[in-house]
């Protein structure tokens, strides 16, 4: 992929290596049944998933970012979320054993994702996934969150890697646009939360996967 060999491999966290959906959707569907609404099944949240507080609210009251009641219903979203964070989250199929063959090619990996590190702090010392990690960026580490490239830039000076020498692997269409603002190759992660709902050759990504392990074959080597 593109004129560079590949030196590292970043991810976005949910819904490109985790699936945080179960936990995401059921901090929200409390939230509705802590009002007397009628709980919504789980495959109403998991499209949304992947745009956290935003989409979660989105899909369970209907409401947008610039409602003046957004901001404290956010709150009592994240508070339901830090309780179950880890309930029902696991890692998608076939994310292990493409780490590991990162790790066995010799290149750096890690993690650039939206998620505030109050979140993203715990789940990445919970799960083992994430020991050989050697960057995990959150959204509030730079001053910038996805689209923007910092946090990708961040993470590049992390791991001490020029960033044409990254690739970025995402299931959003933000992904795309902050690893193509960047410098950086782009992957769309298509098994991810969007993957199905969108067509993703329209982020214009320089490839698309369907499964993890598919990315093995889209890497030069160093």
């Amino acid at each position: 992929m593109g004129g560079d060999a590949t030196q590292a491999v970043l991810f976005d966290l949910d819904g490109t290596l985790i699936d945080s959906a179960p936990d995401l959707g059921a901090a929200a569907d409390q939230m509705r049944t802590d009002r007397g609404l009628a709980s919504l099944p789980l495959e109403r949240y998991r499209p949304m998933a992947g745009a956290g507080a935003r989409g979660m609210l989105g899909v369970a009251f209907g409401i947008t970012p610039d409602a003046p009641e957004f901001a404290p219903l956010r709150e009592e979203f994240f508070v339901n979320y830090e309780t179950r964070m880890l309930r029902d989250t696991q890692v998608f199929e076939g994310v292990a054993e493409l780490i590991e063959a990162l790790c066995a090619r010799g290149l750096q990996w890690g993690v650039v994702t939206n998620k505030s590190v109050r979140f993203t702090g715990p789940l990445t010392r919970a799960l083992p996934l994430f020991g050989t990690a050697r960057a995990i960026v959150s959204g509030d580490t730079t001053p910038y969150a996805k689209p923007h490239p910092e946090p990708l830039f961040e993470a590049a000076r992390q791991l001490g890697v020029p960033p044409a020498r990254c690739i970025y692997v995402g299931d959003d269409h933000r992904d795309i646009m902050a690893g193509r603002a960047a410098g950086m190759g782009t992957v769309a992660a298509a098994y991810g939360y969007m993957g199905a709902e969108v067509d993703v050759t329209l982020w214009q990504a320089d490839a698309a996967i369907a499964s993890p392990m598919e990315l093995l074959q889209l890497l030069k080597p160093a």
